[in-house]
């Protein structure tokens, strides 16, 4: 137990290396930029306090973005969506497959879940021993399953799912603007240390490394925001890119899209006001997503599922797994019918 305790632990402090390099980066271009550039190579104070401003706000952009991704715990499923006691103890003590998938599909009839496994059973964590909502995943390395998970970033030592997709698309999108400034900004002394217009002093190894870690940024940064806006664009996470959803009637990757609009809407909310801000103004909890395929049905009643046991669509907080709970599901007959091959969608929203 001590050895595994202490690899677990080891594995975590090394987890943060990425996030580490990343700061000494940023830190270092502040440093260069602000003192380097502005204070000893910009002659006159116009210019330097245009750049500072222009500078600081982007850097600002940058820094709550990123640190908003970071520190946003990913949510993981409510308690709602594990097995009630009498179903679990029956779970557990069945050998066969067959009939474990019998009991997780009595359970799942009631709940707003509408996507299957490639061989068409319930979607289970042995792990988290929870059935799993539609878009979730488990992550080995969160040891969780993360609502509508997207992918684990090293870069921000954290899962990037429900909670923090709207940080972590800004903050690409502020680092990418970021880098813009420097090299808009630092190309004109660029030229001039590098033809020599300027003597070499201890500002000229900072500005010319600066223009080249900036621009190789962006250049990096730039696909993988490109990327994720497509993403957005199409209502995919990165693992639904890579392998479509499966609903009753067969995988499609289409299965979540319901327009650009609305598909923005989705991750960053229906007030443009809030767009650029790294606050919490997306739609939904992350347990339940409408289709394609929506029929008339009364979103209250799919809510009511989700109530039960201290789960409130107002709160947006998911109560966190209580494995042997007592709970009752209730049934609710709008929910589709998914052995009957029907197509009908549940959405449940947070009242912002």
């Amino acid at each position: 137990m001590a050895p595994s305790h202490a690899l677990r632990c080891c594995k975590r402090a090394l987890n943060w290396i990425p996030v580490l390099f990343i700061n000494l980066v940023v830190g270092w271009s502040y440093y260069a930029y602000v003192v380097e550039l502005c204070v000893y190579t910009i002659p006159n104070n116009p210019e330097r306090i245009s750049y500072l401003i222009l500078f600081h706000i982007f850097f600002t952009m940058f820094i709550w973005s990123y640190w908003k991704t970071i520190c946003s715990k990913p949510e993981s499923p409510s308690k709602v969506f594990c097995l009630p006691r009498a179903e679990k103890e029956l779970f557990e003590r069945e050998e066969r497959a067959e009939t474990q998938q019998e009991i997780l599909k009595k359970v799942a009839k009631n709940l707003p879940i509408y996507t299957r496994t490639a061989g068409g059973a319930v979607r289970y964590c042995d792990h988290c021993q929870v059935i799993k909502p539609d878009r979730c995943h488990h992550c080995s390395t969160c040891e969780m399953c993360v609502l509508k998970m997207d992918h684990h970033c090293p870069w921000v030592n954290n899962c990037v799912g429900f909670s923090n997709y709207k940080y972590f698309v800004l903050f690409l999108t502020y680092a990418a603007l970021y880098c813009v400034v420097i090299c808009a900004t630092v190309i004109q002394y660029f030229l001039k240390f590098w033809t020599k217009v300027l003597p070499d002093t201890h500002a000229k190894f900072h500005v010319l490394f600066l223009f080249f870690v900036a621009a190789l940024f962006f250049v990096s940064v730039l696909s993988l925001l490109g990327y994720h806006l497509w993403l957005v664009g199409k209502n995919r996470t990165t693992i639904e890119a890579f392998r479509a959803p499966v609903f009753a009637n067969g995988p499609d990757k289409n299965g979540f899209s319901l327009g650009f609009k609305r598909n923005a809407a989705e991750v960053f909310g229906d007030q443009g006001k809030y767009w650029m801000f790294p606050v919490s103004s997306n739609l939904g909890d992350g347990h339940s997503f409408v289709t394609r395929l929506v029929q008339n049905i009364d979103p209250e009643r799919a809510n009511g599922v989700l109530q039960q046991n201290g789960k409130s669509p107002a709160d947006g907080k998911p109560d966190p797994c209580v494995h042997g709970n007592n709970i009752q599901h209730t049934a609710d007959d709008s929910k589709e019918n998914i052995e009957g091959g029907q197509t009908d969608s549940v959405k449940v929203e947070n009242e912002q």
